[in-house]
């Protein structure tokens, strides 16, 4: 089978690395984001799919506008695919692109279709606290997320898991899954699902408002958002930004935490720490774990954090390097902190 792969991110390497690693497929072509400016001397970079395709002599092609890049149309076109795989492309396909592979545009999805359409799957459905996810195959159509389903692969998601812990597995995931799809569609074994439009949730692109920490939030949708987010949550603390970056909810009923940090819950409940705080209040300091911070409900200990300007650090080092107390407060914005 003739392909081209159309990708930008991390995410996509894998399946782009099984696809060319696979007898049964030619990659023609691969279909990227332009090069971007990236770190302290602003030079330009290339996307990771970009950077797994050089080697391998695969022509690369880098609009910045796809479906009006007439020189890459014509080249798309003219390569008579049959197929288009998609995955973390970043572009909107117009509905001349998805007509022309002969079995069309196959697009892996980091959720399990129709819930989490859109930017952001990963990120959206750990800030909602799911308990599983996956990756859906699909026929692209002109909608966002709306085609026709293919195939599912499901993975549960554990309570320390972050964004990128859980875009790692699912990155390998999909990959696993597009070779089952391009072979089943090629021999007319998968039959296309219609989603329903009424379960439909979605994912749109996060905006920096929302990695801002509330600390009136329960401890467990506080540990939702910065892992969901990871790793640009934040809230002030003294007069700088502070990163919180792994954590672990403390005093939640009915939750079960991993073995190896039971003891940090029996700790926290035997501990002495003021009754009624607000929340934002460093409420105790665990030894040789870090601060528990008060929330809307429960405690939530700061695993991993980093102050502005420094390397990320834990939650103990934290302590001891600032001289954290109890009764400290997180989260009260004053003048001239700097946003991250």
């Amino acid at each position: 089978m003739n392909l081209i792969f159309f990708g930008t991110p991390q995410f996509a390497v894998p399946s782009l690395e099984r696809l060319l690693s696979h007898e049964a497929f030619n990659v023609v072509a691969v279909v990227t984001q332009p090069d971007k400016r990236r770190g302290r001397g602003n030079t330009l970079s290339p996307s990771p799919v970009k950077a797994l395709a050089t080697p391998h002599q695969i022509p690369v092609w880098q609009p910045r506008r796809v479906k009006k890049d007439a020189e890459t149309l014509e080249k798309l076109r003219s390569a008579q695919a049959d197929a288009f795989v998609v995955v973390a492309y970043g572009q909107i396909l117009s509905p001349e692109i998805l007509a022309m592979p002969r079995l069309g545009c196959i697009n892996a999805h980091g959720s399990l279709l129709p819930q989490y359409r859109g930017a952001a799957p990963i990120q959206w459905c750990l800030y909602q606290g799911e308990s599983e996810t996956g990756i859906t195959t699909m026929l692209m159509d002109e909608g966002m997320d709306t085609g026709p389903m293919l195939l599912k692969a499901t993975t549960p998601i554990a309570l320390l898991d972050n964004a990128l812990d859980l875009a790692k597995t699912l990155s390998t995931q999909a990959a696993d899954l597009l070779v089952d799809t391009l072979e089943g569609l090629d021999q007319q074994t998968i039959q296309p699902i219609p989603q329903d439009n009424e379960q439909a949730t979605y994912a749109p692109l996060i905006q920096k408002s929302d990695y801002v920490l509330d600390w009136s939030r329960s401890a467990i949708d506080l540990h939702n958002q910065i892992r969901g987010f990871y790793p640009n949550c934040w809230t002030p603390c003294r007069d700088s930004s502070l990163k919180i970056t792994a954590t672990l909810p403390l005093g939640v009923p009915d939750l079960s935490l991993p073995e190896a940090f039971q003891p940090v819950e029996q700790t926290w409940e035997t501990s002495d720490r003021p009754s009624n705080a607000t929340p934002g209040t460093i409420v105790a300091l665990l030894k040789n774990y870090g601060a528990v911070v008060q929330t809307g409900a429960g405690g939530l200990l700061l695993r991993e954090v980093q102050v502005a300007g420094k390397r990320s650090q834990t939650g103990w080092d934290f302590v001891n390097g600032m001289r954290l107390e109890v009764g400290e407060r997180l989260g009260s914005q004053e003048s001239g902190v700097r946003v991250p």
